[in-house]
């Protein structure tokens, strides 16, 4: 039976390999927009997950090779490897061509902030499941999303589209640490396919 900490381990080393091919788990493959019920696309241009990671950025490549199956919770080395993934991932690099752009992404919604039902702020992730289920998403795919007016009627992994103001702000929060923020001019609930 596998222990928290190797399974952790194990999911890390996973991850960060198919992030160095561009492609996240579960994530919605999403092009530039065309319209959608509120914005235009000579307002917000779409963008892709995957443009949030710098071009040869590979998390794996300093835990190739090391031997993992015989590792359990109380092995120091265990402790340490894992110390180490975390670090790589809070400290994800970002791509700041994007800074100041006014972007359009699609994600799945976690709470962070609410007054009255609405969210104040929340986080912003590729895939169903990331920040509850461990491990999280590196840094570079998690998106801090401050909206203009709290966003009313949305629950924890509803999946919308967030436009708005992107920047490479790292921001820590209790769920996840974001390497992007964005200030979002609207969230709009996802539904069906997009519209390119």
């Amino acid at each position: 039976m596998q222990t928290q900490r190797r399974q952790f381990i194990l999911n890390f080393i996973a991850v960060s390999s198919s992030l160095t091919v561009g492609s996240v788990l579960g994530a919605p493959t999403i092009a530039p927009v065309r319209g959608s019920p509120a914005l235009t696309a000579s307002a917000f241009r779409g963008l892709k997950w995957a443009e949030l990671i710098p071009k040869g950025w590979d998390p794996s490549a300093s835990f190739r090779g090391r031997n993992t199956t015989l590792l359990n919770d109380w092995d120091p080395r265990a402790r340490k490897l894992l110390k180490e993934a975390k670090a790589v991932w809070d400290h994800a690099p970002t791509v700041d061509t994007f800074n100041g752009a006014s972007i359009k992404i699609a994600g799945y919604v976690v709470p962070l902030e609410s007054s009255n039902g609405a969210l104040k702020e929340f986080l912003l992730v590729p895939y169903f499941g990331a920040c509850i289920h461990t491990p999280p998403p590196p840094a570079n795919q998690i998106i801090f999303v401050v909206p203009k007016t709290p966003a009313e009627g949305f629950h924890t992994m509803d999946t919308v589209w967030v436009s708005g103001t992107l920047t490479a702000t790292r921001v820590d929060t209790f769920a996840g640490n974001s390497g992007y923020k964005i200030d979002a001019t609207a969230v709009e609930r996802y539904v069906g396919a997009p519209t390119y």
